[in-house]
């Protein structure tokens, strides 16, 4: 269910995605208290980006999960932002978090809906 998409214009090389994959997936499940088992990372690097008028490294992250309390977004932007630096060197004030929690009946799986 929980669905995290990174975007970033810090480059990671090829050797250190998985270590990072693993990293958020892990951390993602333990932040949202939800199991690892249904965690969907995506990542993409090195895109061509722009924050607060400059070029520094900087990220994008989209957080989708069923049932995402709105009154817990806060704790899940501190505890995704410290990962996200420690994972990729961005640092938390250049990285913007857009939180969504879709209707079940909007998220398929294994041929059908929650």
């Amino acid at each position: 269910m929980p669905y995290l998409k990174l975007h970033t214009s810090q480059t990671i090389e090829a050797q250190a995605e998985s270590k990072i994959l693993t990293a958020l997936s892990q951390g993602v499940a333990e932040i949202l208290g939800k199991s690892e088992n249904y965690v969907m990372i995506a990542l993409e690097s090195g895109k061509p980006m722009r924050f607060a008028g400059d070029s520094a490294p900087c990220a994008y992250v989209e957080l989708k999960s069923l049932g995402l309390p709105e009154d817990q977004t806060s704790r899940f932007s501190s505890s995704l932002c410290r990962l996200i630096e420690a994972e990729t060197g961005v640092s938390q004030a250049r990285i913007y978090i857009e939180f969504a929690s879709p209707a079940r009946q909007m998220w398929g799986w294994n041929g059908q809906t929650f």
